[in-house]
């Protein structure tokens, strides 16, 4: 049986990045003005809405590269956690049409980011000799 832990640690750390930094490009193109005012209806501070560009571009180029993959795990992770709180808290209990949880993507990246922060980045990373790898 054909097996290889640190390929499959690749390609969830080029997937994750690559999709999470689909959305950094986003806001680079249309900006934080949607972040920022979710952030001041949740009484937050609207500067803090540029973060979105550590957890969006940031965290996903240094996953994708595989350089501190721990360290980007966390911020990917954060980043998520932060959408959930400011964004996304009255779908935690539903589901859509389809039967799908309404936070599915928020979770799929967390967890994603979560188990990234468990295994590090593999052998084929840029970093790979410290405890953030």
């Amino acid at each position: 049986m054909l097996k290889n832990n640190d390929l499959g640690i690749m390609i969830l750390r080029v997937a994750l990045g690559m999709l999470m930094l689909l959305h950094g490009i986003a806001k680079i193109k249309h900006g934080t003005g949607f972040i920022e005012g979710v952030f001041e209806q949740n009484g937050l501070p609207k500067f803090l809405a540029y973060l979105v560009y550590l957890g969006e571009i940031i965290a996903p180029l240094m996953l994708i590269v595989g350089f501190r993959t721990r360290l980007a795990s966390i911020l990917l992770g954060g980043t998520m956690v932060v959408v959930v709180i400011t964004a996304a808290m009255d779908k935690i209990g539903k589901l859509t049409e389809v039967g799908a949880w309404a936070l599915e993507v928020q979770a799929l990246f967390f967890f994603g980011a979560l188990a990234l922060f468990f295994t590090g980045g593999g052998k084929f990373a840029a970093s790979t000799k410290n405890n953030w790898d």
